[in-house]
């Protein structure tokens, strides 16, 4: 499968959220269907994790979220906006209440994928909603800087 070619995104844990099985499982899955996966793994702070968007390029951050740390996934947000990354896109993925998946949505999360999502759903909104380059529907080389 490769739906996601040429499509890099970073899979991380944010703060001090130690569950990394949704992590693991979400970053083998886009790696299967095609995508480039950087995976920073648990311990992130949002400085981190948006630096490495930036030194790779990336296309998209995808954070799991198991613990309340909703703030700092805010923070990220605000340091994505603030760095111009505004063709990233940021995806949250875990066990997340309602009221807050309403309240990570106003703050640009562009989806949150929670509990039983299935694989197809993740990575067709991903192929989806990467923006791209015009002219070049099937790769994601360079942005325009």
């Amino acid at each position: 499968m490769s739906k996601g070619k040429g499509i890099k995104i970073i899979v991380s844990m944010i703060g001090l959220d130690g569950h990394t099985t949704g992590g693991e499982v979400v970053s083998m899955l886009l790696r299967d269907a095609g995508f480039e996966v950087v995976y920073l793994g648990v311990n992130q702070t949002p400085q981190s994790i948006v630096d490495a968007a930036i030194q790779e390029d990336v296309d998209a951050i995808g954070i799991s979220s198991h613990a309340a740390n909703y703030s700092l996934i805010e923070e990220l947000m605000d340091l994505v906006r603030a760095k111009g990354l505004d063709d990233v896109i940021v995806v949250v993925g875990g066990n997340i209440p309602k009221q807050q998946i309403l309240k990570l949505a106003a703050t640009g999360i562009a989806k949150v994928f929670t509990p039983g999502s299935a694989s197809s759903e993740i990575v067709d909104f991903l192929v989806a909603n990467v923006r791209r380059l015009p002219g070049a529907p099937d790769s994601v080389e360079h942005r325009a800087a």
